[in-house]
């Protein structure tokens, strides 16, 4: 299973990913090829993890999810499928680019009795000089709104960044006040099946519930591109600088963004 197989995106798609910043696609990768692929990344996700406190003992990011990043260069079968030219390729089309580069991969992992996702903004951490930035989001195993299911405010992409927060507890309060004020449209799925996947734009304000099941795992596959020709920034925050170093190979602000680290998928 290479996952190469183009999938079918409407005109109507495209529009309405435009316009709320994020979409909803059903089946982007099969029952069949989610059973080939996620014991390999559930594997690796906790294998190199390196959480080894109670969730009671960590802060709000903590609490959140169990993080690991980078796993196609741990593990040659997760790397077929972070290098899926399926997925690189809706990526393109909803940016509306020729060909997108990625930026990094992330097991996101909440657990039974997990915390919630703070309201953020995925940009405030990437030290590129484009918003042609996109996140997938791909379930690993049926989830419902009660596992904590990504949510988003439709049409904050358009307004750019807002303040210059992490993932917190204030970023929570800021976007919480702003989205109120803006009157967005809150939008998340009742469920979505193994396989389902939203895409976001790097500017859409999102978060997600806490994990309330009581011993369901929520388990998330992440892929994050760039469009191709993007060059570095000047980090503007710690974060940035963190970020530069990890994902984009410490670049000098100003060149291609085109490291070793961020190949060209589709």
């Amino acid at each position: 299973m290479d996952l190469r197989d183009k999938y079918d995106l409407a005109g109507a798609d495209r529009t309405r990913f435009a316009a709320d910043g994020h979409i909803l696609l059903r089946s982007v990768a099969t029952a069949d090829e989610i059973a080939a692929f996620g014991p390999a990344i559930r594997d690796a996700g906790f294998r190199y993890n390196n959480e080894s406190r109670n969730i009671e003992e960590r802060d709000t990011y903590g609490k959140a999810f169990l993080q690991t990043t980078n796993l196609w260069m741990r593990d040659t079968t997760v790397k077929k499928f972070v290098f899926s030219r399926r997925f690189a390729q809706l990526a393109a089309e909803l940016l509306g680019v020729e060909k997108v580069r990625l930026y990094h991969d992330q097991a996101l992992f909440k657990e039974a009795g997990g915390g919630a996702t703070p309201w953020h903004q995925d940009q405030y951490y990437w030290p590129l000089d484009t918003d042609r930035t996109i996140t997938m989001w791909m379930p690993l195993v049926d989830i419902d709104e009660t596992m904590g299911m990504i949510t988003f405010a439709s049409g904050s992409h358009v307004k750019g960044p807002i303040g210059s927060q992490a993932i917190s507890d204030e970023s929570q309060e800021t976007y919480e006040a702003y989205i109120r004020d803006e009157k967005f449209e809150i939008s998340k799925a009742a469920s979505m099946k193994a396989g389902d996947a939203t895409f976001h734009l790097g500017w859409t304000i999102h978060g997600a519930g806490e994990n309330r099941s009581e011993s369901r795992l929520r388990e998330v596959m992440t892929i994050i591109y760039f469009a191709d020709g993007a060059r570095i920034a000047n980090p503007q925050n710690e974060n940035q600088i963190a970020d530069l170093n990890a994902w984009l190979d410490g670049k000098e602000p100003g060149t291609l963004a085109d490291g070793a680290l961020s190949p060209v998928l589709n």
